[in-house]
């Protein structure tokens, strides 16, 4: 199926033998599977493509979103997921290894952590890392505050600001961490989307390169950025949270623009 939208592509790469796809807005949406998710992964898995699936959420581990998609009908093994909470750990370890953090955050936070060799305290700690949670403690972010001002190194997750609940609007990760860099004067270094250093990451995990790769997101802000930052052919879908006037906003551009993953099937 052609694009929806009228871009002439950058320039001409090798067909993709290896997918990254966000998971809100391109394959799930409120916990169901949208049109085209199933058939395309399905795909994937019959060329044995290697793919991730990507998340900014940090709260659940590989293995509980692996258990949620399942439960949308969408059969994605642990393995195959990558969070901002990995791709963060992920980050820690290769520039500090073995050492101490603070964190704010839930299961899929520490656990990262605690996977990558990391021992929790409040003692001294090298890092100060948040992430997202249900439930944000003034006390835990007051420690934060104090721990970053003593000199500690301030990481955080992902800078999404706000995020969809059943009740509507809830503050996200980025929120928090604005309160504690007001606070202390020290800004965080975000790891998930858009800094590419999470692509790149789970490129390295999937032993892909970036020529030979492609990345579907349903954000220009997030995903588009991130994927052409780390050179990879990107795609949009409008499926999500972009409107197909929003595209010609931005000073940059995805590869190509699909109303959703459905459009997509036939070029894997």
């Amino acid at each position: 199926m052609n694009s929806v939208l009228d871009l002439t592509p950058v320039k001409d790469l090798p067909k993709p033998i290896a997918w990254l796809s966000d998971m809100d807005g391109v394959l799930i949406h409120e916990n169901h599977a949208l049109p085209g998710a199933e058939d395309f992964l399905r795909k994937l898995k019959e060329k044995d493509y290697p793919f991730l699936v990507l998340t900014n959420n940090s709260i659940f581990t590989s293995r509980d979103l692996s258990a949620r998609l399942a439960n949308s009908g969408l059969q994605i093994p642990e393995e195959n997921i990558w969070t901002s909470a990995q791709a963060c750990a992920s980050f820690l370890k290769q520039q500090s290894p073995s050492s101490t953090a603070f964190a704010i955050g839930e299961a899929g936070l520490t656990t990262a952590l605690h996977e990558a060799g990391y021992v929790l305290t409040e003692s001294d700690p090298e890092y100060v890392v948040i992430g997202e949670t249900r439930t944000y403690s003034f006390e835990a972010i007051t420690k934060a505050c104090r721990l970053i001002a003593a000199g500690a190194k301030f990481i955080a997750t992902n800078p999404d600001v706000s995020g969809p609940s059943a009740q509507g609007l809830i503050p996200a990760t980025g929120s928090v961490a604005s309160m504690i860099q007001a606070a202390t004067g020290r800004k965080p270094y975000f790891i998930g989307k858009p800094n590419p250093v999470m692509i790149r990451a789970g490129l390295n995990k999937l032993g892909a390169h970036s020529e030979s790769t492609a990345f579907v997101g349903d954000r220009m802000d997030t995903d588009v950025q991130a994927g052409i930052e780390a050179g990879l052919r990107t795609y949009l879908v409008l499926s999500g949270s972009t409107t197909a006037d929003e595209v010609y906003t931005y000073p940059y551009r995805p590869f190509e623009v699909y109303n959703s993953i459905a459009d997509m099937v036939d070029m894997v």
